[in-house]
């Protein structure tokens, strides 16, 4: 090995405090771990998406109260938090949908070189933030 190339760190057995604080995650390690994130957040949160869906379609006077929720808000939860779970539920959809199509599609065409997975992971993380972008000043009003 020539005096000019640095020896890669090895890491056989990582120190939670040291080599964690160090390490350097691929973009693709976190599209995988965003995608079991959103996975577990749209989990969590589901209680109030089947809530949200109920009040939107039930009748116009519940949906007067679903729409009352992103304005007054609900109870004592402010409008503006109530926009801004919804804002989370939404990047939650987008990036597991998109994220979960780019699994399937690396399954589907054994698609499993270093160069396709940074660049679709790339392309995953871009989308799915800039349609949350888009829905969110939607969301917020700015259109």
């Amino acid at each position: 090995m020539s005096e000019l190339t640095k020896k890669r760190p090895e890491f056989r057995n990582i120190n939670a405090f040291k080599d964690l604080t160090t390490y350097r995650l691929p973009v693709a390690g976190w599209v995988s771990i965003l995608h079991r994130v959103s996975g577990a957040l749209m989990f969590l949160l589901l209680p109030l998406i089947v809530w949200m869906f109920d009040t939107s379609v039930s009748s116009e006077i519940s949906h007067g109260t679903f729409t009352a929720a992103f304005d007054a808000g609900i109870g004592f939860v402010p409008g503006w938090f109530v926009k801004l779970v919804t804002l989370a539920i939404i990047w939650a959809y987008l990036h597991h949908l998109i994220a979960g199509l780019r699994h399937l599609y690396m399954d589907m065409t054994h698609s499993v070189t270093k160069e396709f997975g940074k660049s679709s992971a790339i392309f995953t993380l871009a989308l799915s933030i800039g349609l949350t972008v888009v829905l969110g000043a939607k969301l917020f009003g700015l259109y």
